[in-house]
């Protein structure tokens, strides 16, 4: 996965991530835009997501972190 693939899975978690979204539903979603990207991908662009992101809304980027750190 090239750097553009991971900053556009980043981008489509960062807009559908929830507090309430649970680890599956959180990876179907991404799924269903992203259909060739594998859990692993996913996970990467979640983790990329976290760090991108890190500033004073800690909010969506916690709600990632629990959700990627779940059983999807």
């Amino acid at each position: 996965m090239d750097a553009t693939q991971l900053q556009t899975i980043s981008d489509t978690l960062m807009r559908i991530v929830a507090p309430d979204i649970t680890p599956k539903k959180l990876l179907k979603a991404a799924r269903k835009e992203h259909p060739d990207a594998s859990k692993k991908d996913i996970a990467r662009a979640a983790f990329f997501s976290i760090i991108a992101n890190a500033d004073p809304d800690h909010g969506k980027a916690f709600a990632i972190a629990g959700r990627v750190s779940g059983d999807a």
